[in-house]
């Protein structure tokens, strides 16, 4: 994997004993942790000067170069929550997600398009007003290539998906199109994983009912687990989809990763260093016992139950 990186003209370091990945931006030291005066996330603030539903920009404080790095604003209301935008707040965004893919993947010098949040200030976000972030890179990162590699990807997503049980089944839009659940070997203690039924390969090919269903299933998933600890649960969340390298990709299924990281409340999931140098990992909850907490809440009010496909 590591030679894709090499290959780049973007300054990646591959270590050569691990073949690990990284980017050294020592710059983003001089970013300041929070605004001096007033959020530069909400309207009239220095990113968002007009009023907007959703917006993106350029970060001014990127970690990859060549406008590679893009802030994602959810909604102009700075006390929100993405649960709170509801089905059709959430459509706003996911339409803005599928159009900066089409608008950064159409670049001849990006390869993939990574949207992700880090939600909380236990991982690093500095600002409280609701966003997420886009990174173009100029090769598809490894983790990436590794879920699109000799992976039965029917077995893993699809509608008769041996990895997507009842006991573990979360959340389910009412029209069946898109599911939530724990995977069967989750890493972190309420791991979701987020997917259509049938193959999509990435975001602009999500049709208006598929995306609809995924605002659903998205509000859903977030609202129950910030109810799990009655309390607001930090969490990365980030999105896998089709490269956008001019490749076949045939196995491409669009799919949502979400990482709480607490295991109780206000008790978080520390990542120690048995694992950190295996890539081994010990969750304390398990998967099963996972969902039916999340599965006994009622979500964004949207449905107390799940409806499960059949």
């Amino acid at each position: 994997m590591s030679s894709h990186f090499e290959a780049s003209p973007l300054p990646y370091r591959v270590d050569p004993l691990t073949d690990d990945i990284s980017f050294i931006v020592a710059k983003r030291q001089e970013r300041p942790n929070l605004p001096a005066t007033g959020c530069p996330f909400c309207p009239g603030g220095l990113e968002a000067p007009e009023l907007y539903d959703a917006f993106a920009f350029t970060n001014r404080w990127p970690a990859i170069p060549d406008a590679r790095a893009e802030v994602v604003l959810y909604t102009p209301d700075h006390d929100a929550t993405f649960s709170s935008l509801g089905v059709a707040g959430a459509r706003r965004v996911i339409d803005l997600w599928a159009e900066r893919t089409e608008v950064l993947g159409a670049r001849d010098d990006v390869d993939y398009v990574l949207i992700f949040e880090n939600r909380g200030p236990e991982v690093g976000a500095t600002i409280a007003h609701p966003h997420g972030q886009i990174y173009a890179f100029d090769v598809v990162p490894p983790r990436a290539r590794a879920e699109l590699t000799g992976r039965d990807v029917h077995q893993v997503f699809g509608a008769d998906a041996a990895g997507v049980d009842a006991e573990r089944l979360v959340t389910a839009d009412p029209s069946g199109i898109w599911r939530g659940w724990v995977p069967w070997a989750a890493a972190w203690p309420y791991e979701l994983l987020l997917a259509p039924a049938d193959q999509v390969p990435d975001l602009p090919r999500l049709r208006a009912e598929a995306r609809d269903a995924l605002a659903w299933v998205l509000v859903d998933a977030l609202a129950r687990l910030d109810q799990l600890f009655d309390a607001p649960m930090p969490y990365m969340l980030w999105i896998h989809q089709r490269p956008t390298d001019g490749g076949v990709w045939d196995d491409a299924w669009l799919h949502l990763h979400i990482t709480p990281i607490h295991r109780g409340p206000a008790t978080q999931r520390f990542m120690a260093a048995g694992e950190l140098g295996s890539a081994v990992y010990f969750n304390p909850v398990d998967p099963t016992d996972a969902a039916a907490a999340l599965r006994g809440l009622s979500g964004a009010g949207l449905a107390p139950v799940p409806r499960y496909p059949t």
